[in-house]
């Protein structure tokens, strides 16, 4: 059994992590697969969005499969080369130009709760709950942290992370992980809302205002400024653009072209 499933559906590239019966658990084949459909995704002009997901209804992800080695822990490490593959992927996704949503079909733990903070949006079954349960096994979510800084309030955030207490649904939605939270049977339904939403927009101006997005959230506020200033007046040339202003002018929905 294909531990990820990659399909396309209309204009959404499906993520499947295929592991209901570890609770859709993670580890280096799960990564670099769903890494690989990310960098497929973009290479195909027709699809428009990605939906990372869970098989089952129990699970999206519950985070690192943790089977010990000879020395008692989960990871090895080659000093040589301390490169690791989940930090491979959060570099793919954040390079990503397409937007990406976390179909949350059950419980977000530790690295799973990672992947749906590198995620553009999120909607999450209502029954779902949230949390880095890494102190209890005398850990701390180190590698996903740097998403869940970008995602949470530090006060939150610490509260998370320190002592493992998992947020409900509510909770979640209350504190800014997901944007949606739905009963499981509405679920896709929203998720196919979102789609629509997306494929009505224009691709390019997605695409670069995600680009200025990830580009501007790490600069000073002078620098933020300066490079809006310059990509404004960029996008502005870009054939959507061009179709959007005729399109406004003449009262009809635009064609996009994605250029």
């Amino acid at each position: 059994m294909d531990p990820v499933l990659v399909d396309r559906r209309d204009a959404a590239l499906w993520i499947t992590i295929n592991r209901p019966e570890r609770r859709n658990a993670i580890n280096e084949a799960v990564i670099r697969a769903i890494a690989g459909g990310v960098v497929q995704a973009q290479t195909m002009p027709e699809v428009r969005a990605i939906v990372l997901t869970g098989a089952g209804d129990k699970a999206f992800c519950a985070g690192g499969d943790l089977n010990p080695n000879a020395e008692g822990v989960p990871f090895t490490v080659d000093p040589a080369d301390p490169r690791n593959y989940v930090i491979d992927l959060f570099k793919i996704i954040e390079d990503c130009t397409l937007p990406i949503i976390a179909r949350v079909n059950g419980h977000a733990l530790a690295g799973g709760l990672g992947l749906l903070c590198a995620c553009d949006l999120a909607v999450a079954v209502d029954t779902a709950t949230f949390g880095t349960p890494e102190s209890k096994i005398g850990l701390f979510p180190m590698m996903i942290l740097p998403y869940m800084m970008r995602t949470l309030s530090r006060r939150r955030l610490m509260e998370l992370c320190i002592t493992g207490d998992p947020l409900t649904a509510a909770e979640a939605l209350e504190a800014g992980l997901v944007n949606k939270i739905v009963p499981a049977a509405e679920l896709d339904g929203a998720i196919e809302a979102y789609l629509g939403r997306i494929v009505a927009r224009s691709p390019s101006a997605i695409r670069l205002g995600k680009m200025g997005f990830h580009a501007m959230q790490d600069m000073g506020l002078r620098q933020a400024f300066e490079y809006a200033q310059l990509m404004l007046p960029m996008m502005a040339r870009t054939e959507d653009a061009r179709e959007g202003m005729r399109a406004f002018g003449e009262k009809r929905q635009p064609v996009w072209t994605g250029r």
